[in-house]
């Protein structure tokens, strides 16, 4: 028996070791993004809500391989805007985003001799976003079928309608304060680059609105300029096609700013730990004198 049981803990050993490398997250904080309705860098101005849950696997005391998913939800709208121009064309979105990332982690400290560390990260993910709004009577529509800028049209075929799940690349630095061996706190900024222009709906020019009528319907053509809803816009009419409604100069970005709670699923309990250093109860080595 005593037998059966040496051999089981030298089998087990090496699994009860990486398994001191695991650690999940929980966070939360608002979300945000850059595009063509809302012109600030970074701003908390009608910031939505961001939620994530991720695994943490550490490699080393500095390196760490994260995954993790995300619930956001971005919007904007021109009545907020300082531009005359911009609130004349009165358009507005929201939309709710769900992403997975997998990337690496980089910590500038050594995470076992320092309570605060802190970290960059980066990597690649992959997202669905899904574009709204409310017409003036309160109803929902989704932007991407109505082809507000005449997306696969007469005349526009080239320009076919988005794809709603793209890639993203995922980046931004962060700082962890360990609580105890197992649970630390933190705070993150990510950053996520986007490959598309239609996070917000809108990229290019104004479509011809006869096509755009004909073509999508009339709701397409109501949603695509809204400056007739307007109180002291009665007189204001459909811009000519070609007339410019966004700049696909540059594509949108999404971020968030989030609180983090890390919990290490087992401790070594001031042991060796499985980076092979003896560790106190914050991740401190002890004195060996």
């Amino acid at each position: 028996m005593r037998n059966w049981l040496l051999m089981a803990i030298i089998i087990l050993s090496p699994a009860l070791a990486s398994a001191q490398r695991w650690s999940v997250n929980l966070s939360g904080g608002f979300a945000n993004y850059t595009g063509d309705l809302q012109g600030n860098r970074f701003t908390t101005d009608q910031a939505g809500i961001a939620l994530g849950a991720g695994a943490l696997y550490d490699l080393t005391p500095h390196l760490a391989v994260r995954g993790g998913i995300a619930y956001l939800k971005v919007g904007a709208a021109d009545r907020y805007n300082r531009k005359p121009d911009l609130r004349a064309r009165n358009l507005d979105f929201s939309s709710n985003i769900t992403e997975g990332h997998l990337g690496m982690e980089l910590f500038i400290l050594d995470r076992t001799a320092h309570r605060l560390a802190p970290y960059v990260f980066g990597g690649i993910g992959v997202f669905h976003f899904n574009p709204y709004t409310y017409d003036s009577l309160g109803a929902k529509h989704e932007l991407q079928p109505l082809r507000t800028e005449g997306q696969g049209l007469t005349g526009n075929e080239g320009n076919q309608p988005y794809n709603r799940t793209q890639f993203n690349i995922p980046f931004g630095a962060g700082i962890r304060w360990a609580l105890s061996d197992r649970i630390s706190l933190g705070w993150e900024l990510g950053l996520r680059k986007t490959f598309t222009d239609y996070l917000d709906d809108v990229s290019t020019d104004y479509f011809d609105v006869t096509t755009l009528l004909n073509e999508a319907g009339p709701k397409s053509v109501e949603l695509a300029f809204r400056g007739g809803e307007l109180k002291d816009a009665a007189n204001a009419v459909y811009p000519a096609g070609g007339t410019m409604r966004g700049s696909s100069r540059y594509k949108d970005w999404y971020y968030n700013s989030s609180i983090t709670l890390h919990i290490r699923l087992f401790s070594d309990n001031g042991s060796m730990s499985s980076f092979g250093r003896k560790r106190g109860i914050l991740g401190c080595p002890k004195s060996v004198l």
